[in-house]
């Protein structure tokens, strides 16, 4: 694994050269990517989301498409229409951003449900049909959508089913002091984004994805990931637990992290790492959990600390 090491490494101080004092997101980020999962980044504006895309596309060498989510944003804005030529008499497709392998998807919560659901379908399906022609989207292909927490007017929010498919919910957050003051400064050179170049190829990310899958997770290992979920099935506080999706998405994750950690086998730690990004978007808390004031974040992980992780014995 040390090959995927080393293509993480790149990848993620590239986009540190944009990004100041996020390596937790910018990881996870590049997680999502190598687990062929997508991401719903959810935070207040002006935190960097769509640097973090940006960067990761221009650090990959992948094409790249933003789409601005608005109440009339049709499906064919996204996937694409066939349009009359009259000059050949015959009708032609043009391709809508979706057919990028990196799609930003701004404010995704802003768009109808109808052009919500063409979106994540093309998601689940790698494909995108328009008038009866089915097109297969490129690889590596990776979206990530962009929400605003704090906003509701004028909102479309994602149902369950819908969040359950993004891979990792994660959030930017604000720089501390010290990261805020190291952005201003890089201003001085010009914009961040014209000091990176690519570090690797798409053909390289294709790669890894087959390659982690490879990933060692012992059995002890496995049923410790298990336990995790089903505990969020019994806990008090939750009225909908994570379903067999998330166990899936915690053991491919944790598989991606440790071969970026350059290891050929999955510890506890790394499903500890990946947990709270993987299951905090597919879990709802009960009315008298939030009444109390309760955070999904905090029940993940307190949810994962009541679990014995596996003790090699000596």
């Amino acid at each position: 694994m040390a090959d995927v090491a080393a293509l993480g490494r790149r990848i993620v101080e590239n986009i540190e050269k944009v990004i100041v004092g996020k390596r937790r997101p910018v990881r996870l980020t590049l997680i999502a990517l190598l687990c062929e999962g997508h991401v719903l980044l959810e935070d207040v504006p002006g935190v960097a989301k769509t640097m973090l895309a940006r960067s990761l596309a221009t650090s990959i060498g992948a094409s790249f498409a933003r789409v601005q989510c608005t109440p009339d944003l049709l499906p064919s804005d996204i996937t694409g229409v066939s349009i009359f030529n009259q000059k050949e008499f015959e009708f032609q497709f043009q391709p809508g951003p979706i057919l990028n392998q990196l799609l930003l998807a701004d404010e995704l919560n802003r768009a109808t449900p109808r052009a919500q659901a063409a979106l994540l379908e093309a998601m689940a399906e790698r494909q995108v049909t328009v008038d009866g022609v089915t097109r297969e989207l490129p690889e590596p292909f990776f979206v990530i959508a962009t929400q605003n927490p704090i906003e509701h007017e004028g909102t479309f929010p994602l149902p369950e089913a819908q969040l359950d498919r993004f891979l990792m919910r994660l959030s930017i957050g604000y720089p501390s002091f010290s990261d805020e003051n190291e952005v201003l400064e890089r201003l001085k050179l010009g914009h961040p984004l014209e000091s990176i170049g690519a570090v690797a190829s798409a053909e390289e990310i294709v790669a890894a994805q087959r390659e982690i899958r490879e990933v060692f997770v012992h059995e002890k290992v496995r049923q410790y990931l298990v336990r995790i979920v089903h505990a969020t099935r019994r806990h008090d506080d939750l009225a909908l637990g994570a379903s067999p999706r998330a166990s899936i998405a915690l053991y491919r994750t944790s598989q991606a992290l440790a071969a970026l950690e350059g290891r050929e086998f999955v510890l506890p730690d790394d499903i500890k790492y990946v947990s709270e990004a993987v299951l905090g978007h597919r879990i709802i808390l009960s009315s008298e959990a939030r009444l109390r004031g309760k955070r999904v974040d905090d029940l993940v992980d307190s949810i994962v600390s009541s679990i014995p992780a596996p003790v090699e014995k000596a």
